[in-house]
């Protein structure tokens, strides 16, 4: 948005002089908003705050010690009974560091060991003491699933599955348990023995959790969307997904959304077949393209890697503006996530999330100045106001 107004009201966008324009000059509005705190961003970039569709932060925090490692539930390759947010640790450092980045809003997801690795929660980056404190309200859970190389490699000498093939062998028999509970539990029979395993693969199949998905492998993704149609559950996103290039047009029909590295493929052998242009070529098919992290590195310069995609894609002849970019650090991940109604976009009534960057995003040396949550500054680079977690106010303490 550039020489636009935004006026916010209790948390909120109340109103607005321009609408979703990043980039392209317009005239100044003036809108009549009654402020008592007039912020004037002259020459500075204004965008929506980011999304990160896929972060550990919290599971795995810094220090990174076996005692913090709460991410991966090994011990089965079915465990969609545990919760993610269970094991998060809202003093982590990482939190800090990645509201610097300008995120606002991110994913938490168990890891990527089992089949049914557990529920995912979406987190607002408030500074809290509980995980409860900044649980996104009414966002609702997913469930992460893993296909591949992974529950193979953790499981295969120990009972299985030791293959792809045991892999869809389990998610099959898994779904049928559900389906069978599911009917007795919609049934209304009061003898049906609660089952949390099986509970969350229920509320999958009634539309209530979301299905995020580790697969890298084009081929693959295409297998685990047959599938979903055998149980009638849908995909809601694919992560990694180093080869989505290859199905953007069966993503698109399938309105399966897909989270990606710029340029990050090749460290093993289902992410070997990767390139560039990956994420964009998957948005020039109309489907649902986004950039993630999976990193406590990666989180805090998220711009730089759509500057990267970006660039990739119109070096290879997309003429993508970078509003439409931006998308896959906001709406799209908003999209993914069930909560695009509350955020990922700047429009009247949703919650005023907003980074005020030092240049152009897309620029290397940009770097956001305030970031703003619920219309809330909590990072203001130039007075140095940023939340520090107990953690490190207790670290020098002898």
């Amino acid at each position: 948005m550039f020489n636009g107004s935004i006026c916010i009201d209790q948390g909120k966008i109340k109103k607005i002089s321009s609408y979703n324009v990043l980039y392209d000059k317009i005239e100044k509005v003036d809108i009549n908003c009654e402020y008592t705190n007039k912020i004037d961003a002259k020459n500075r970039f204004v965008t929506p705050g980011i999304i990160d569709v896929h972060s550990h932060l919290g599971n795995y925090p810094s220090p990174s010690v076996t005692a913090h490692n709460d991410g991966n539930e090994i011990t089965s390759p079915i465990t969609s009974e545990v919760y993610a947010e269970h094991g998060v640790w809202p003093q982590d450092p990482g939190f800090d560091e990645a509201l610097k980045g300008g995120i606002t809003t991110l994913h938490i997801l168990p890891g990527s060991a089992n089949l049914f690795g557990g529920r995912g929660v979406t987190l607002r980056n408030y500074p809290s003491r509980t995980v409860q404190g900044m649980k996104f309200p009414q966002a609702p859970y997913t469930l992460k699933m893993a296909c591949g190389e992974n529950p193979k490699r953790v499981y295969g000498d120990k009972g299985g599955p030791g293959s792809r093939m045991g892999n869809f062998a389990g998610y099959r028999q898994n779904w049928i348990r559900a389906q069978e509970y599911q009917e007795k539990r919609n049934s209304g029979r009061t003898n049906t023995s609660r089952d949390l395993q099986l509970e969350t693969l229920a509320d999958v199949l009634d539309g209530k959790i979301l299905v995020q998905m580790h697969c890298y492998r084009a081929d693959e993704m295409a297998q685990i969307l047959d599938l979903a149609k055998e149980f009638n559950y849908k995909v809601t996103a694919f992560h990694h997904a180093v080869e989505a290039y290859k199905i953007g047009d069966i993503l698109k029909e399938n309105e399966t959304c897909a989270a990606m590295w710029a340029d990050w493929y090749g460290f093993k052998m289902e992410s070997y077949d990767g390139i560039l242009e990956n994420i964009p070529f998957v948005h020039e098919t109309g489907a649902c393209a986004m950039i993630h992290s999976d990193s406590d590195s990666g989180i805090q310069r998220l711009n730089q890697e759509v500057a990267k995609s970006w660039a990739h894609g119109n070096r290879a002849g997309l003429n993508i503006k970078k509003e439409e970019a931006w998308t896959w650090l906001t709406s799209n991940p908003a999209k993914a996530l069930g909560i695009l109604d509350q955020t990922g976009t700047l429009e009247t009534g949703k919650r005023a999330d907003i980074i005020i960057w030092s240049a152009d995003p897309f620029i290397t040396y940009s770097r956001p100045e305030k970031v703003f949550l619920d219309g809330q500054l909590l990072y203001d680079k130039n007075n140095n106001i940023y939340p520090r977690s107990d953690f490190r106010l207790g670290y020098g303490v002898k």
